[in-house]
């Protein structure tokens, strides 16, 4: 819980920064929440690598972060901003509320995941609730991630399928991986085989639906 006390005595507004690669998304959404009486936005950034930079500089309460930004995605922003500011409660939101995506969040030490959908003043309200110690997951993805299960991939497996997604042939997928092709090959068919896929490509799609990858 962050102590916003000031010298005076008196509680000072949650101080906010705002990340998504949307200009006029952010810029929106920073024009509401100036309406709230008790938060301020006290900076922006259009990606993850700028959010990460922006928290070191800024004394801000919590960040909210897309989930899909170019450089660092909303995730891996989070870990780094709560690695290196610890004190900054980070708040994803997404218009992909996928399982999986929820699953890795919390496990990065995410307060906060909802959807886009949501109106300012439900943004607001978690903004007060996580910076008051609190954490929110929307009702909607919280019963389909748990209705989706965990994933049954390992992580190898997700690594060198989240490869393979693009279309990359094995021998790039190899490279990147820094593994044999034959041993990528039997990556994606023990894939293809635990999401009942006829194929790696179709093991892709399978499994980056569901945020497993």
């Amino acid at each position: 819980m962050t102590d916003r006390t000031n010298d005076a005595g008196t509680i000072s507004p949650i101080r906010v920064l705002l990340a998504d690669d949307e200009n006029l998304i952010r810029d929106a959404v920073a024009s509401l929440l100036d309406l709230e009486d008790d938060i301020t936005v006290i900076g922006q950034a259009a990606s993850g690598t700028e959010a990460v930079a922006a928290a070191r500089k800024l004394s801000a309460d919590v960040a909210v972060l897309d989930l899909q930004m170019p450089g660092l995605d909303g995730i891996e922003a989070a870990q780094q901003i709560l690695a290196e500011v610890p004190r900054c409660a980070c708040v994803i939101v997404t218009s992909h509320g996928r399982p999986g995506y929820l699953k890795k969040a919390l496990e990065a030490g995410v307060r906060g995941f909802l959807p886009k959908t949501v109106s300012a003043k439900v943004l607001a309200d978690v903004l007060r609730q996580v910076v008051a110690g609190g954490r929110y997951v929307d009702p909607e993805l919280a019963a389909e991630a748990i209705s989706a299960g965990a994933s049954p991939l390992t992580a190898r497996e997700a690594d060198v399928l989240e490869l393979a997604a693009d279309g990359a042939p094995v021998e790039e997928i190899a490279s990147r991986a820094s593994l044999s092709p034959g041993t990528v090959r039997n990556y994606l068919s023990a894939a293809a085989t635990k999401l009942g896929a006829a194929n790696r490509h179709e093991a892709a799609r399978t499994a980056r639906a569901r945020g497993w990858i």
